[in-house]
């Protein structure tokens, strides 16, 4: 469940405006399911910033290498190894198999029997009837549904089944390629003023770390150690009940979560009191474990809504304040420059289409709406609109001068002014017109808008004079070519 982005949906008008319920770690999860090399990726690159992985143990954790667990290769292993192997051959669809969804769920029963019956004592410690756990263990291989507050079964047979059920899984709930990394996590202790290491462990780097292995582990292991681990906390919070402290309980789970299997006491000689302290220390901060870095939100975030690559925890800054956590960047500088790239790139793309269309508009007839869009790009910023270095294609040469003596040339000569200019390859350039001339176009009517019939309709002294006009116009012009 915790995977699901949560949501209320509520008729209730008071209700409306209140904010969604939304799960902090819903893109850590999304991440985790979409791209699981990427969050691989992620995740480990932040483990060893936290802990020192050598090169082999590193290849272990990511699954590359097979797990070299200590006692492996002694004689008394290979003893146990075969023993188990023996047992396990009558397994069931629970005990005994891997772990899988329909193992958990039978398994869920016991974890809600044993909340309700915590006050019994020596819970976990003392055995329950070994006839009533093997009816039990049937039940539960078979699938069928087990009425537990029926009185039949004590609550010491579900406790001892519980752990049965777990010492009989092929390999610890924890998995054997996190052994190292959980002997590393032991280790992290707080340092001196002078910078030397003490025996005061470093709580706050030790809940970090865990975090973010649980993170990788496979989602039954992970969903499996969330309820099993919540039941112990709330175990240990009824000692004076029970008489079950988180270290005692740490004794009896240990084992059968984090030590390798097949391997006896005498191989952990060494490290058995870290793998148990390491125990004692989920079951007291159970409730922080599970529950994604701010920095891993983060970029699980942005690598889903920003355009930036997701980062590890040196790029980011997570305040050491406990009641808001949020995230302030390290590298400001940096952050900034891929904003101002991005904003370029936006700016650059909006000017090439800009440029685009004013091509567009410039290989167009001419007409009023041409006219009218070109003026629209006038009054666009300069920065926007494309200048007159804008490499265009080359307009269609115009048949018609738009200079006066030029279309007066073309209506008295006709064609052969034309064909005469094509001929020259020059382009002409307008011509001015005196006032004079102007007044006495204006008497006589724009020639541009006067068609050969109403030239011919022209009676009188006004057609006279029009024509001696146009004559006047034509011997001036003529001279100036």
């Amino acid at each position: 469940s915790d995977a699901i982005c949560n949501f209320v949906i509520c008729n209730d008008s008071s209700l409306r405006n209140q904010p969604i319920i939304f799960n902090p770690d819903f893109f850590v999860e999304k991440l985790r399911h979409e791209k699981p090399d990427v969050f691989t990726e992620l995740v480990v690159s932040n483990i060893t910033r936290l802990i020192d992985l050598p090169g082999a143990e590193l290849a272990q954790l990511m699954g590359e290498e097979d797990p070299k667990l200590p006692g492996a290769n002694s004689t008394a292993s290979g003893f146990f190894r075969s023993l188990m192997s023996l047992k396990r051959k009558d397994k069931g669809v629970v005990f005994g198999s891997p772990l899988t969804e329909e193992g958990i769920a039978q398994v869920s029963q016991l974890i809600e029997y044993l909340h309700k019956n915590l006050r019994a004592e020596g819970l976990f410690r003392v055995p329950g009837n070994s006839i009533r756990q093997q009816i039990l263990k049937d039940a539960l291989n078979s699938g069928t549904d087990i009425d537990l507050d029926s009185g039949e079964f004590h609550s010491n047979d579900v406790a001892t089944l519980l752990k049965m059920f777990l010492g009989e899984l092929p390999e610890p709930l924890l998995t054997h390629k996190h052994f190292h990394a959980h002997l590393k996590i032991a280790d992290l202790t707080l340092f001196d003023d002078k910078g030397n290491k003490t025996s005061t462990p470093d709580k706050e780097r030790q809940i970090e770390a865990l975090q973010l292995l649980f993170l990788i582990l496979p989602a039954p292991n992970r969903s499996l150690l969330k309820l099993l681990l919540d039941l112990l906390y709330q175990t240990a919070k009824k000692q004076d009940k029970n008489k079950m402290s988180a270290h005692n309980l740490a004794l009896m789970f240990a084992p059968h979560i984090l030590w390798p299997r097949n391997v006896s006491a005498n191989d952990l000689q060494e490290n058995i009191t870290k793998l148990n302290n390491g125990v004692t220390f989920m079951i007291k901060h159970s409730q922080k474990l599970f529950k994604a870095p701010a920095y891993i939100r983060e970029c699980a975030r942005l690598h889903y809504l920003g355009s930036r690559a997701y980062t590890s925890k040196d790029d980011l800054d997570l305040l050491t304040s406990s009641g808001s956590k949020e995230l302030q960047p390290l590298k400001s500088q940096k952050r900034s420059r891929l904003d101002t790239c991005h904003q370029e790139e936006t700016q650059q793309r909006t000017e090439e289409a800009l440029k685009e269309l004013f091509r567009h508009v410039r290989n167009m007839p001419d007409s009023a709406k041409k006219k009218k869009l070109i003026r629209q790009f006038n009054k666009h910023p300069t920065a926007l609109t494309p200048g007159s270095d804008v490499p265009t294609s080359p307009a269609p040469r115009r048949t018609r001068s738009r200079s006066f003596s030029g279309l007066i040339k073309r209506k008295v000569l006709g064609t052969p002014v034309i064909l005469e200019r094509k001929s020259r390859d020059a382009t002409p350039e307008p011509e001015r017109v005196s006032k004079e001339n102007v007044h006495l176009l204006q008497k006589c009517g724009s020639p541009a808008h006067m068609s050969q019939a109403k030239l011919k309709s022209s009676e009188g002294r006004k057609e006279e004079s029009c024509r001696r006009m146009r004559a006047h116009l034509l011997s001036k012009d003529s001279s100036s070519l």
